[in-house]
């Protein structure tokens, strides 16, 4: 099906190429500009094809899961283009240049587009419990947890976690993944006959195996007797592929890891400066007016100043349009009980304390725009970690303060996965994850990310 696609695309581009380079040869004949192009564009779908074919770029582990599967496409696309390029000059055959600049730049594109429609049918499906590879957990009880929740809450990846095998002893028998109780059926020494009994396309290893890297070996080869996959998971958690990279030593393949840059980006720095500038001169209509609403709601204060942490444990005002009333503060011991957030973050679904216009202005997620202010005077930029309250930084542990070494963002991780939907610990670890792999490219992505999120109004309240 992918691959009917695929042919559908290339063909739709050529086409297209066609119609806007000679929009007067339709259907071109021997004496006509195109009627060289006409023939050679089947030729071109062809070997555009073969190439996709030769990059595995429909293989079942590439479609739908991680950026590969686009690095593929996009390099079977260049190596086609200079393919077509080099035996063009090698035969001195003239192709007009304006129809292969419209007809490769297209193709990539409608193949890049096709690709993410699958992907999104594909995760709906997942999402649904089909198309997934039932696979077994093996490892230590930790290792089993932290692995088989990552699994459980990504079904895009395209795994259901069937069964746990362990040496560890677990309450009941049966080990919690994410809300999902799954059974221990055995320990490492039956993983072979437990993998054949229960029909499983993969065994997963989360974390090291008793006997080590010899017994890890040996598994695989096993394994594949049985036709079954092996996977395993890295320790490397939270550590993006560009900061990895892979140094054999003697057959082993050793994983370096480069250090994080934490300095201050002088690009970042740009983007955020004439951005919040722009924001703030093209928006000036739009906070007028809500001002005026919050004002005309209850009579208050239009802005909102509250005291955060920012890069260096250093604190700042942060700003805001107001969305509770005026005692809003005084009003949290009184609520107290009715939290809904985990850690020191108070969240309330149904907050008395919202007022008309807030519950709107926090929908729509315009009460944030204040802090472009933030942004122009540096104390925020347009992506980085959640700016945290000092009460907050009060308890951090286990490596939590080093959100700190970067400037909070008004978007980022947190907000375009969930935001107040999401924990106080999945929060924390979200921004560390931005800590620790920033990119400009990242930055970009997340800012993407930030138009369908605010749409979707996920977890804004």
């Amino acid at each position: 099906m992918l691959a009917t696609l695929d042919l559908v695309l290339l063909t739709v581009a050529f086409t297209t190429a066609h119609l806007l380079r000679f929009p007067w040869e339709v259907p071109p004949v021997h004496t006509a500009p195109g009627w060289t192009e006409f023939l050679v564009a089947p030729c071109i779908v062809v070997l555009w094809m073969t190439m996709l074919s030769v990059f595995r770029t429909r293989h079942p582990r590439i479609v739908g899961v991680g950026g590969d599967e686009y690095r593929r496409l996009l390099t079977a696309s260049l190596l086609t283009g200079a393919a077509v390029a080099i035996v063009a000059y090698a035969v001195r055959l003239d192709l007009a240049r304006g129809y292969v600049a419209i007809a490769f730049p297209v193709g990539l594109v409608l193949l890049a587009l096709g690709r993410k429609a699958v992907r999104t049918v594909l995760a709906g499906q997942r999402a649904r419990g089909r198309r997934l590879q039932d696979v077994l957990l093996v490892g230590d009880l930790d290792d089993v947890r932290y692995v088989g929740r990552r699994i459980v809450v990504t079904p895009a990846a395209g795994y259901r976690v069937g069964g746990v095998v362990t040496d560890c002893p677990a309450p009941d028998g049966l080990v919690d993944l994410d809300g999902v109780r799954l059974p221990v059926l055995g320990g490492l020494d039956r993983v072979l006959d437990l993998a054949a009994s229960t029909g499983v396309a993969a065994v997963v290893v989360a974390g090291a195996v008793r006997g080590g890297h010899e017994r890890l070996r040996r598994l695989g080869w096993e394994l594949e007797e049985r036709g079954v996959e092996l996977v395993v998971s890295s320790p490397l958690a939270d550590i993006a592929a560009g900061r990895v990279h892979e140094r054999p030593v003697d057959g082993l393949p050793l994983m370096h890891v480069e250090l994080p840059d934490y300095r201050r980006r002088a690009g970042k720095r740009v983007l955020d400066v004439v951005a919040a500038t722009l924001g703030l001169v093209l928006l000036a209509p739009v906070f007028a007016v809500v001002a005026a609403a919050i004002r005309l709601d209850d009579g208050g204060p239009v802005l909102f100043r509250q005291a955060r942490v920012g890069r260096g444990g250093q604190e700042f005002p942060i700003l805001k349009f107001r969305t509770m009333c005026v005692d809003a503060e005084s009003r949290v011991a009184d609520l107290a009980q009715y939290n809904q957030g985990a850690g020191p973050l108070f969240k309330m679904q149904a907050d008395p304390r919202v007022t008309r216009v807030g519950a709107f202005l926090r929908r729509t997620s315009l009460d944030e725009l204040p802090q472009l202010w933030n942004v122009l005077t540096g104390t925020m930029s347009l992506v980085g970690p959640r700016p945290a309250l000092p009460r907050e930084v009060a308890v951090y542990r286990d490596f939590a303060d080093r959100r700190l070494l970067v400037t909070p963002g008004i978007t980022g991780l947190w907000q375009v996965s969930g935001r107040s939907d999401l924990d106080w610990a999945e929060g924390v670890r979200l921004d560390l994850h931005y800590v620790e792999n920033w990119s400009f490219l990242h930055d970009v992505v997340i800012l993407a990310r930030t138009i369908p999120s605010v749409l979707r109004s996920r977890g804004a309240y």
